[in-house]
């Protein structure tokens, strides 16, 4: 997994081999860049809260949905993770920061762009909700916590501008997303 220490302001101090592979290069060389300037945030306030949230000493996980350019330019997709670190709750916190990176993305056929790509799990998600299913439902056919479900919601919501589920499954149809021939609704290439 990508692991890199950094301090309060971003600053990456060490990084293991397989975080500098994601950045085409050697942990040496990591040393002192600043870590959104490898991984771009994809949602801007993610970061200010993150922010305000750390000028507080507020002790939690945060994640930061990011996209980077791999080596050979491949455009890729994951998620932050930063946790403060320090040995006592007076010192000021070194930021722990994982990469996930996203496996796979279903791109849309009709609406290419950033903005219409989806995790499995996203799509997973939007084709349970397409077809009624409540958060604690989806929660149990997905295998996450009613939390985790609201969590992949609002960042979609987010991505998107919907202001509500409704709007939420309309555009995923829209962008083509959900198929919408099959009913229970389904994500293009998915096997009924």
């Amino acid at each position: 997994m990508p692991v890199a220490v950094c301090d309060v302001y971003g600053a990456v101090l060490l990084a293991n081999p397989a975080m500098a592979a994601e950045c085409g290069t050697t942990p040496g060389r990591l040393r002192g860049r600043d870590v959104l300037d490898l991984f771009s945030p994809r949602e801007a306030t993610q970061v200010e809260r993150i922010a305000e949230a750390l000028r507080l000493r507020h002790r939690s996980r945060y994640q930061v949905s990011v996209r980077w350019r791999a080596p050979g330019g491949v455009e890729r997709y994951g998620e932050l993770t930063a946790d403060p670190v320090s040995d006592t709750v007076e010192d000021t916190p070194a930021l722990l920061v994982m990469l996930r990176v996203d496996a796979e993305r279903v791109p849309s056929p009709t609406a290419p762009g950033e903005q219409a790509l989806v995790t499995p799990m996203e799509a997973r998600i939007l084709a349970l909700l397409a077809a009624g299913a409540t958060t604690a439902r989806t929660a149990r056919e997905t295998a996450l916590t009613t939390d985790g479900v609201t969590y992949h919601l609002r960042r979609l919501s987010s991505r998107w501008g919907a202001s509500n589920r409704t709007e939420l499954v309309a555009r995923a149809y829209a962008l083509g997303v959900l198929t919408p021939e099959v009913w229970p609704p389904g994500v293009p290439g998915d096997k009924a």
